[in-house]
């Protein structure tokens, strides 16, 4: 496979020259080689992350014997490093530029999967690793999504990040199954492999060509860009409606981690394991699949619609849950995938639109957003599923949750509309 970039790719306005409308299905250009290898790279490096993090707490408490407070604590540690870390992501990408940046975090990474091997007999070791692996995945995922959207017009946005959505989830899906057997019997196989994997996806990378941000003359001397930002339109910089696409990051991710978080204990003993983890496979599955071809749909949206339909389709989801049944249950997964689809693409979207910052830093940012919301779902969560069961129907909980996101859309929207790109507000996340 070339991994040769290609230069001058057409915004919005060319198409529209050479076709007289807009870029329909047929005139969209096609993925270049380093944006191909990208989204091979993002479900490979998910797919290796997915089959050791999500059995952590596990081999933590089982196989290293720390108490289930302990094992909390670190694991409420690593995901603040691994979401509120992404800030730093925009000074790094900005000094040594976007491939080095991913090449450090993906070498951060394979340091941290190696050094599990020998702490699988040391708590501090296995540790230390876990806190390298999350340092390592706060560097890249917004290095790793500046790159891919560099040069693109805001027309081939929604395309390529709503494809790299679908790349990182069909790898979280097959990760914890295709590390099953592994992970109690043999876990030093498993790391060990995760290692050679990480080692030969981080090799990849150092073909991948410079890119704009990478070059010294497109930097200033405090680091940051000094190039365009490419794909932007003058229009980009007029006042937008709606709110702080920050603050709305924050509470979609925090309506959504109840779900995430609490749906396991409230499906399993009315259900099955079986059922609940075939609910979990065929979200992945209509994920990956709708993501891609709502996109266009999602960017075509106003914000204060997005809001609406996003949030609605939480609520109603939540309601669903909340009803119970296998047919309630299910249904309220799907109804949850469509609200993530059209609030995460739409918020990340409109982040880019609003920022004069270079993408590194706005998808830093985000991710920033993303590990508030989670904290504070997790916090807010568990005291209120406890006083939901204490009172006897945990209906209670989803019925809460299901009016939060009833009434987040009515607040959010009436906030004074944003005045100023993002970029230009000093501390602005």
């Amino acid at each position: 496979m070339s991994l040769r970039r290609a230069d001058g790719a057409p915004g919005a306005g060319a198409d529209r020259g050479r076709t007289g409308r807009a870029p329909g299905r047929r005139g969209r250009p096609p993925l270049t080689g380093p944006q191909r290898f990208l989204l091979g790279g993002s479900f490979l490096i998910t797919l290796g992350s997915f089959a050791v993090l999500p059995y952590m707490s596990v081999l933590l408490h089982q196989r290293l014997g720390l108490g289930l407070g302990t094992v909390g604590i670190v694991l409420a540690v690593a995901s603040l490093i691994q979401f509120a870390g992404g800030v730093v992501a925009g000074p790094v990408t900005g000094r040594i530029g976007l491939r080095r940046a991913m090449l450090l975090a993906l070498g951060l990474r394979t340091a941290g999967f190696a050094a599990f091997v020998p702490g699988l007999t040391s708590p501090v070791l296995a540790v230390g690793a876990l806190l390298l692996v999350s340092a390592g995945a706060a560097l890249y995922l917004p290095a790793n999504k500046a790159y891919l959207v560099e040069g693109a017009s805001e027309a081939r946005r929604p395309r390529l990040l709503s494809a790299s959505g679908s790349a990182f989830n069909a790898g979280m899906a097959l990760g914890p199954p295709a590390a099953a057997p592994l992970v109690m019997g043999s876990p030093g196989v498993l790391f060990s492999c995760v290692t050679v994997l990480f080692a030969l996806v981080g090799a990849g990378h150092a073909l991948l060509p410079a890119g704009a941000a990478d070059r010294p003359s497109d930097r200033s001397s405090d680091g940051s860009s000094s190039a365009p930002t490419a794909g932007r339109s003058p229009e980009s910089d007029a006042p937008r409606p709606g709110p702080s696409p920050f603050v709305v990051t924050v509470l979609s991710v925090y309506a959504f981690m109840f779900f995430q978080h609490y749906l396991a204990l409230y499906a399993v003993p009315r259900t099955s394991a079986a059922f609940y983890g075939a609910v979990l496979t065929g979200y992945a599955a209509l994920l990956v699949v709708a993501q891609p071809l709502l996109a266009e749909r999602v960017a075509a949206l106003s914000y204060p619609a997005a809001l609406r339909w996003g949030f609605g389709a939480m609520a109603a989801g939540m309601a669903a849950i909340g009803a119970g049944g296998h047919v309630g249950i299910a249904a309220g997964g799907a109804l949850l995938c469509l609200g993530e689809i059209v609030l995460f693409l739409k918020n990340d979207l409109e982040a880019l639109a609003r920022s004069s910052a270079a993408p590194a830093s706005v998808f830093g940012r985000q991710r920033l957003a993303a590990g508030i919301g989670a904290f504070a779902s997790g916090v807010l969560g568990g005291q209120l599923y406890g006083a939901a069961e204490s009172a006897g129907s945990a209906r209670a909980f989803w019925a809460a949750v299901c009016l939060q996101c009833l009434l987040l859309p009515v607040f959010l929207l009436r906030r004074r509309p944003a005045r100023a790109p993002e970029g230009s507000r000093a501390g602005a996340g």
